[in-house]
């Protein structure tokens, strides 16, 4: 009976393999450690990704600011397909499209607070949509965070310059379409269940 129990038992993994168990500790430490090293790159790249769209999305609408305050503003709107999209300055002391314009301050609060939230929320970054989801909406609230800190008539009560006029529709900028576009990309990685630290949940 004892004979039986010993060829049909199962063995002992390690020392059946030839394997000491504490070797095999270390090997698993050793995976870890490599898949550790293996991720820290990949979530540098994603963060630079992420600094990279932001700054692409801030210098574009810095510059697009500048024309339109030194060519624009006090002059005829500019008719780009009738009078279905024009160009026409404007200065916005509310949120973005011109909304709320009593709340300059509160506005520039949260557009301070939106950039330190998702500064902080780059030591997690490994999902690349997501990092240009954050970029988009990190360089979209400094564009519009600078023009509330320098602009008149005061700081942090500065009013945004607005110069995009859709037939039918408020008036905005390239900061206010960055915010917009991470916002609705950030909207479908969440429905998808895909997490900025790169994994998929479901619920």
């Amino acid at each position: 009976m004892a004979e039986a129990e010993r060829i049909i038992g199962t063995p002992d993994i390690p020392e059946a393999a030839g394997t000491d168990p504490e070797q095999a500790d270390s090997g698993n430490g050793a995976d870890a450690a490599s898949a550790d090293a293996s991720a820290r790159p990949r979530g540098k790249r994603r963060i630079a990704v992420l600094f990279g769209v932001a700054g692409l999305a801030y210098a574009l609408d810095l510059v697009s600011k500048m024309i339109v305050v030194a060519k624009l503003e006090h002059h005829e709107p500019i008719e780009i397909i009738g009078d279905w999209l024009k160009f026409e300055a404007i200065r916005n002391a509310g949120a973005a499209f011109g909304f709320g314009e009593a709340f300059t301050i509160i506005f520039t609060m949260i557009a301070a607070i939106v950039i330190v939230v998702i500064a902080r929320l780059a030591r997690k970054l490994y999902s690349l949509p997501w990092a240009i989801a954050l970029g988009l909406l990190l360089g979209g609230a400094l564009g519009n965070l600078t023009d509330r800190i320098f602009r008149s008539p005061g700081v942090f009560e500065g009013a945004v310059v607005d110069f995009i006029a859709p037939k039918g529709f408020a008036v905005f900028n390239l900061a206010d379409s960055a915010i917009v576009c991470g916002g609705i990309l950030i909207v479908l990685l969440s429905f998808r269940g895909l997490d900025p630290d790169g994994t998929v949940h479901k619920d």
